[in-house]
């Protein structure tokens, strides 16, 4: 069986992405070409992503996107095995935008069309970077989601945790506003809590020793808020500092909650995982990356963390997504419809304390 050649498409958020993905029949990977427009400028004056702006901007840049990630892989559209593009869940005005335009590719050059779930993406990323095997553990942090996956198979999710209120991301994004830190707040947080100490504040760690895997970070966000408030005004000591306390405490409860995810995975599956995996925005924090890669040492398992810009939105995640459907012989028809929400788990989902 010849090499599968998969053109992906990414607009789920304020990432305007199209890469070329190949995956021989062994299921060996070669990222061809991977061009990623940032939004980050226009929308930083709003202090977050604007829905409307994202989308306008996704439909003036897509189409330079798409033909630099095809000159880049030095391939005409006939050449390809297939269109992916990511169907949802994001930002339904983005969403739209990509999917219309691989629709549009697909009829024209007469190939198939895979409709990628944006989450199965991020979690099939770990075997188009390590090669890892099923079944494996899924850590997925970024601004909007935060769970715990047992990534079975293609297709195959089981939830066994998320977060009750705000994603790990959400967080971060949050104590950066209310410290006036430029957006996005993520990386500015990490950054003042390298200069900061760690325990000057006794912020609470939500949810930690339960053996249900989920995840709060509400209490914690308001904890900061307290206290930044009690404080005020601010030096940049007191910023640094709050930082440094916020980071250390999510740290321990993501490493409290992994543990607790990796025994869930046990007790469903019968067996430990082959590796523990993290992807997602938030992946690219370094104390969090540190801190998981000690964590699957204690687990007895392999650490697999996809590099910054395979972990952040890229449309690469959405061609390997989309070639591993088609090596199984799944595509889309193009009636497909985006969608703004779209669980791995629906099961889980559909449980009324969750969030997807």
């Amino acid at each position: 069986m010849a090499d599968l050649l998969v053109l992906g498409i990414e607009t789920t958020c304020d990432e305007t992405s199209a890469a070329v993905v190949a995956r021989s029949s062994s299921g060996a990977s070669d990222i061809r070409s991977n061009v990623i427009r940032s939004q980050i400028a226009i929308h930083s004056p709003y202090g977050g992503v604007v829905p409307e702006i994202a989308a306008r901007a996704h439909v003036e840049i897509l189409d330079h996107v798409i033909a630099e990630a095809m000159r880049q892989a030095n391939l005409s559209f006939s050449e390809l095995s297939g269109i992916a593009a990511a169907a949802g869940p994001g930002l339904i005005g983005g969403v739209i935008v990509g999917l219309t335009t691989a629709k549009a590719i697909a009829l024209a050059a007469r190939k198939p069309l895979v409709a990628v779930n944006h989450l199965e993406a991020h979690a099939l990323t770990a075997r188009l970077t390590d090669g890892v095997a099923f079944p494996y553990l899924l850590l997925l942090v970024s601004g909007g989601h935060t769970q715990l996956l047992a990534v079975e198979d293609v297709g195959r999710y089981t939830r066994l945790g998320t977060t009750l209120d705000d994603a790990v991301g959400e967080a971060f994004d949050k104590v950066a506003k209310m410290l006036s830190l430029p957006y996005p707040g993520g990386p500015q947080v990490e950054a003042q809590a390298a200069q900061g100490h760690a325990d000057r504040f006794a912020f609470p760690r939500p949810m930690l020793g339960r053996r249900e895997p989920d995840f709060s970070l509400s209490g914690l966000k308001t904890a900061v808020r307290l206290e930044a408030e009690k404080l005020a005004p601010l030096t940049d000591e007191d910023v640094a500092d709050l930082c440094a306390s916020f980071q250390a405490a999510v740290v321990e409860v993501i490493v409290d909650r992994v543990k607790a995810g990796a025994r869930a995975f046990r007790d469903r599956l019968g067996r430990g995982p082959t590796a523990l995996v993290v992807a997602g925005g938030v992946a690219a924090n370094g104390a969090i990356r540190a801190a998981l890669a000690r964590q699957a040492a204690e687990l007895n398992t392999r650490f697999a963390l996809p590099a910054p810009d395979l972990c952040t939105d890229n449309g690469a995640m959405i061609a390997w997504a989309g070639a591993e459907r088609l090596s199984r012989g799944l595509h889309d028809s193009l009636e497909v419809s985006p969608r703004a929400r779209w669980p791995l788990d629906p099961v889980a989902a559909a449980s009324p304390h969750a969030r997807a």
